[in-house]
């Protein structure tokens, strides 16, 4: 199996030496794009959804109304915000090829991306301008459900029969 590229990291041990803790959040996927991406705060001054008596979110961002759809993640499956936490290099050995030969294409030692976990989650609500978003043509619940159907079938063994005579 080959080397990972990615790797995700939880958070690290507070000062008091206590495990750290993983928060369980929302995320909200909003029609809009913000230039920014630091902290915000009060958030409750422009952001305070409300639930409508058919399950539905309503809010206001900037003048626009915006009306959400929570979406459930399937069973088995877990959400995660992460962040970019650095990298960091692996010890690369030369991989013999079976005859003796090392394989030293390659050469070097790759470098192994970190994500550091922020929070987890098993539902998120998408938002769409003055009506209830069409979930199964918004593209970030059909890239999620695409994505699913290809791990399961990536991870999915068949058995097929013996042909034996």
């Amino acid at each position: 199996m080959p080397n990972p590229i990615l790797k995700l990291v939880e958070p690290e041990k507070s000062s008091d030496d206590k495990p750290a803790t993983t928060t369980t959040t929302t995320p909200h996927m909003l029609p809009c794009r913000i230039h920014h991406d630091g902290p915000v705060e009060p958030v409750q001054s422009f952001w305070d959804p409300r639930v409508e008596e058919d399950g539905t979110k309503t809010a206001y961002f900037r003048g626009r109304k915006l009306i959400g759809k929570t979406v459930k993640l399937p069973e088995g499956y877990r959400g995660v915000v992460a962040a970019a936490a650095g990298t960091e290099i692996k010890d690369r050995r030369p991989e013999d090829d079976g005859n003796g030969v090392d394989d030293l294409e390659g050469e070097g030692q790759p470098e192994l991306g970190k994500l550091q976990l922020q929070a987890e989650f098993d539902e998120m609500v998408i938002w769409g301008h003055e009506a209830t978003v069409d979930v199964s043509a918004d593209p970030y619940v059909r890239g999620m459900e695409e994505w699913l159907d290809l791990a399961n079938q990536i991870h999915s063994y068949t058995t097929t029969p013996s042909t034996e005579k």
